[in-house]
């Protein structure tokens, strides 16, 4: 057994001492100074901030969130037991949609077991012609074309999240290669148009964005301000936003990564380019389109994608697309994929119920208010960009609405923004970062694809890139419409 498996490393953590320690010793410091200078910290202020701070010290999420509550509440004045048990009480919205996220988990494993994805990656391969000195403009056009629908059908028909992307785009990479695409634009394209996808479009994972989060927060939190919004309003009021992230899209394809890029031949590649797919015969085929149907149907007709995703995952079970008997691991496969974010979720919504159990959000709102003195352009931007600094902390904007919620909404309405206006701010500040985060499943996604062959960096190739084009388009164009919605 190797011996660095079974014992700690010897060597100091560099990050620990140069970076961690020496943050929190900061915070503390300037905490401790503002308590002996009997300076009143806005509770929600140091909550929020102290959640963001664990979060870039890469702290689980999980534990930022619940720790940065439990503290923001011993500051408010709460106890210890009130503080446990205002958290645990808030946590039953988020847990609902926690228990929707592994269902569909589950679901995207199963669809991804028939070997559609497979066959669809194949064919694109066959296409290309390999003779020297031709550029196969419409094979490349064409690939673009099928990330695009692949990405849009991910979250709403076809609700499989990002687990698309780690088998459709391998078997791809070769041809990438020859077509010297720069990968880049793919993480772009991934990133913009999946997460266009849930914010416009209100059925499979944009109806739990839209309705069952967004929705949902702005009339409870706007119910005692006089707001109520209806579902047809929230797309509408997204519309704008949405279309920063497709201007970004086309920024990316067409001037900042549109020269070829060379990348090394590696053999899995060539190997995954040329091998024989998993072929489903017409049972599984009709049984896999069945499933689908089934799940938008339900979806759409008891408004219940957990609903829609079981009777999808038990028509595969029973189609054979996967033996019977696999059934536990297939659940188990799709539960490990989306556990992370149904965890954040649930949390969020404790994390949210302790920021509004301690009373200090409503003088947080007229504080700002008050600076503002009444300034739109400003107050739009700043919540933008704090929003989009937010999410970029922990990456999941599913998450961000119940937190910002209780802020945002009072903040706009007292700025003097219509009720669009206001869903579009919140909507847009929740959803800025997630396609830009480290900690996003939609980067995280990407980059499980394109680094098959370990020829695509993280940070460099998938962070960054997303974040140039997907958030600064939509940042941009979302303080636009709350100016003239």
């Amino acid at each position: 057994m190797d011996s660095s498996l079974s014992r700690p490393s010897s060597e100091p953590d560099r990050f620990l001492t140069r970076r961690v320690l020496p943050t929190l010793g900061l915070f503390a410091l300037v905490y401790g100074a503002a308590l002996a200078l009997d300076y009143h910290i806005n509770t929600a202020v140091l909550t929020i901030t102290l959640m963001v701070t664990l979060c870039l010290l890469k702290m689980p999420v999980a534990i930022a969130l619940i720790g940065a509550a439990l503290l923001g509440a011993l500051h408010g004045g709460l106890s210890v037991t009130e503080a446990i048990g205002t958290f645990n009480e808030s946590l039953l919205t988020g847990a609902q949609v926690g228990m929707t996220y592994v269902m569909v988990g589950a679901f995207a494993v199963a669809i991804a077991r028939s070997g559609l994805l497979d066959l669809l990656a194949q064919r694109i391969a066959a296409r290309l012609d390999w003779r020297e000195g031709a550029t196969n403009k419409g094979v490349k056009w064409g690939l673009f074309l099928t990330l695009i629908v692949a990405s849009l059908l991910s979250q709403n028909a076809v609700p499989v999240h990002i687990a698309f992307i780690p088998i459709l785009i391998p078997p791809l990479l070769g041809v990438m290669n020859r077509l010297k695409i720069d990968r880049r634009a793919v993480a772009c394209l991934l990133g913009c148009f999946i997460s266009a996808s849930y914010l416009l479009l209100p059925t499979g994972f944009g109806a739990i964005y839209l309705n069952e989060i967004l929705l949902a927060n702005v009339n409870e939190v706007g119910e005692s301000l006089n707001l109520a919004v209806t579902a047809d309003m929230v797309p509408r009021a997204m519309f704008w936003p949405v279309m920063g992230l497709i201007a970004g899209a086309a920024v990316c394809v067409f001037y900042s990564y549109r020269k070829p890029r060379e990348y090394e031949s590696v053999p899995a590649t060539e190997i995954a380019m040329q091998a024989s797919p998993k072929r489903p015969n017409l049972v599984q085929l009709a049984a896999t389109v069945a499933a689908i149907g089934a799940a938008l149907g339900c979806q759409l007709a008891f408004d219940s994608l957990l609903l829609g995703a079981l009777v999808g995952f038990v028509i595969l079970g029973a189609s054979g697309v996967f033996r019977w008997r696999e059934q536990d691991d297939v659940f188990t496969e799709g539960m490990r994929m989306m556990a992370q974010i149904a965890v954040i979720i649930t949390l969020a919504s404790g994390f949210s119920g302790v920021l509004g159990a301690t009373d200090e959000i409503g003088s947080l709102v007229a504080a700002t208010a008050a600076l503002l003195d009444g300034n739109m352009m400003l107050g739009a931007a700043l919540m933008l960009i704090v929003g989009l600094f937010i999410t970029i902390g922990f990456g999941d904007s599913f998450a961000s609405v119940p937190i910002l919620a209780p802020i945002y909404i009072p903040l706009a309405l007292a700025l003097g923004f219509s009720p669009m206006a206001t869903v579009a701010l919140l909507g847009a500040s929740a959803a800025l970062g997630d396609a830009g985060s480290p900690a996003s499943t939609i980067t995280l996604g990407a980059t499980a694809g394109l680094n098959a062959d370990g020829q695509h960096d993280h940070i460099r190739d998938s962070v960054i890139p997303m974040f140039l084009h997907a958030n600064l388009g939509m940042l941009l164009f979302a303080w636009g419409a709350a100016m003239v919605l």
